[in-house]
């Protein structure tokens, strides 16, 4: 069963406002790798881990259903809360057990979510539901991220580095399939036709009280604050004040510039070859 980790209504409601979406970059990339793999029409779409809702969104324009799936309630009521179009809907199920017929989706994506799965019986549902040719594109940004600002970038993206540190102590044993950058994930896919691929892109719109923010959202950083919740928000302030120290300024509202790393593995379940008679 997939670890559940973002279960309270208030790391929901975090989540969802500083967590970054899929970028530009990784979507052409995933669109891409289905165009060639099948092509058009597209009928239905699952997003698998979805959370509330930021990457199920994505997919609405090029399929005829979306559905988005994750293991918390809060996370679906959270996506619920936004008004959707008629063929998008949500609902609480595990990665393991989805709620669609076999071989019935184009594309299943799990965007920051696939590392939290119960990995084998998992691809076994992934070989399932996939229809002969569809896609799937397992995704992640990864914690290598770089920061810049003025003449301070290398001092910044050090303090990340070193915040980062004291977070992993936190981190869920699940976690070392993203910090080995989907090795496991791209081992274990049962498609012969796959693939992963890990680069780099910038976000721009973000401040340093965005960057707690998305430190705030972290499951790493949640049992950090399950356990020892007065050095948790300690930490949280003293983290901000050195970035501020840092680049000099006072505001929180100062924007920076992030580099962020991603991993997307993808793979296509191949069309059985027919047999001649």
């Amino acid at each position: 069963m997939s670890v559940q980790l973002f279960e309270g209504k208030d790391h929901a409601a975090i989540y969802q406002k500083y967590r970054f979406p899929p970028s530009p970059d990784l979507l052409n990339i995933i669109f891409s790798y289905l165009e060639e793999k099948k092509g058009k029409p597209y009928d239905l779409a699952v997003d698998v881990g979805c959370g509330s809702g930021q990457s199920t969104w994505l997919l609405v324009p090029h399929f005829a259903r979306v559905l988005g799936t994750d293991i918390s309630e809060a996370q679906i009521e959270q996506a619920k809360r936004i008004p959707s179009p008629s063929h998008v809907s949500y609902c609480v199920f595990p990665a393991e057990a989805l709620p669609v017929e076999d071989g019935s989706v184009d594309l299943l994506t799990a965007f920051a979510a696939a590392h939290w799965f119960d990995i084998q019986p998992f691809m076994r549902e992934l070989e399932r539901v996939l229809k002969p040719g569809g896609s799937v594109s397992l995704s992640s940004y990864t914690l290598n991220m770089k920061i810049r600002y003025g003449d301070c970038s290398e001092a910044l993206s050090e303090l990340f580095r070193e915040t980062q540190a004291v977070l992993k102590k936190h981190a869920n044993e699940k976690l070392h399939v993203l910090f080995s950058e989907y090795q496991e994930i791209l081992d274990l896919m049962p498609f012969p036709d796959k693939k992963r691929i890990i680069f780099q892109v910038n976000e721009t719109s973000f401040t340093v009280a965005g960057l707690m923010g998305f430190l705030q959202s972290l499951s790493m950083f949640q049992m950090f604050k399950n356990a020892q919740p007065e050095a948790a928000e300690a930490f949280l302030q003293q983290t901000q004040s050195r970035f501020l120290e840092t680049m000099k300024v006072s505001s929180p509202e100062t924007p920076l510039e992030i580099t962020l790393e991603y991993i997307c593995v993808l793979a296509c379940k191949t069309p059985k070859e027919k047999v001649a008679t």
